[in-house]
């Protein structure tokens, strides 16, 4: 069993209920960020479910210079601050390197590693000395046992406030596959897991100057995901995916979100209390 986390109003690990982390992959405008965040609220307060809002404020590992990143750290922190404010969710957002660390966690309740960065032994301890929770993604090109060595970096930065999230491996050029040992794996180390499904099932760099995704593996991911045993499900939601300005392809829509989280949550509840045998 894993340690638990508290971030603001929710709590990750234990046997709690799996919590989820979910928004557009960037932030496109405020008024969009906002309305997707109310909806977003409103579901999660329908069905019982734990929230974090997540939107990038830049994304800075784009295929293409020319790809859209997002309005930047001062204005993107900015609008997080009033997802946080006036919806009153918790949030979390990627920090690329040590110059952002510390107006980041002036704003975020979670401060997420990218998986290409997981192992940037600076960025991790300036992220850990934050006191934040530290959500780092596992690289692409990462074993589950090595994340024991990132978790040993935030540690002796003096932080035990951490989640690993798994986001697929590569598998061959333009391709991920998950593997669901990972997550056991890595929750064994000791703290909350998570299942990062949208970009499980990107396309890496697969329409060129783009990634592509394969959405419709979703919600067969989720609940395999959810039966093995998560702390945590995160995924890329958007108003209109085939609009999308990042990641649209293995975007979920708004709609429909019910009847997918309503099948999570009831096998999240077997496997965590006890009714399944989870060895």
């Amino acid at each position: 069993m894993s340690s638990e986390i508290e971030v603001g109003p929710v709590v990750f690990g234990g046997s709690r209920p799996l919590v989820l982390i979910a928004g557009p992959c960037v932030i496109e405008t405020e008024e969009a960020t906002l309305r997707t965040a109310e909806e977003l609220k409103k579901l999660a307060a329908d069905i019982g479910l734990g929230l974090v809002f997540k939107a990038s404020y830049d994304k800075a590992n784009r295929s293409s210079i020319g790809s859209f990143r997002g309005p930047g750290l001062e204005k993107g922190l900015a609008i997080l601050k009033k997802v946080k404010t006036e919806l009153e969710l918790p949030v979390i957002s990627d920090v690329h390197d040590i110059t952002q660390v510390e107006k980041a966690a002036e704003v975020l309740d979670i401060i997420q590693i990218p998986a290409f960065l997981c192992r940037q032994t600076d960025l991790l301890v300036a992220a850990a000395r934050t006191g934040r929770v530290i959500n780092v993604k596992k690289g692409q090109f990462m074993a589950p046992w090595d994340m024991k060595n990132v978790v040993t970096k935030i540690e002796e930065a003096g932080n035990s406030n951490i989640l690993l999230t798994e986001r697929g491996v590569s598998f061959g050029y333009n391709n991920l596959v998950t593997d669901m040992r990972s997550l056991v794996i890595m929750r064994s180390l000791g703290y909350p897991v998570i299942f990062d499904a949208t970009h499980s099932v990107q396309l890496p760099g697969g329409q060129g100057n783009s990634s592509g995704g394969e959405r419709r593996f979703v919600g067969a991911l989720s609940r395999a995901a959810a039966g093995v045993g998560i702390d945590g499900l995160f995924w890329e939601v958007h108003e209109n995916p085939a609009c999308a300005l990042c990641d649209g392809p293995n975007s979920l829509p708004l709609q429909g979100l019910r009847k997918r989280l309503e099948t999570i949550l009831a096998i999240d509840r077997i496997v965590k209390d006890g009714s399944l045998n989870n060895d």
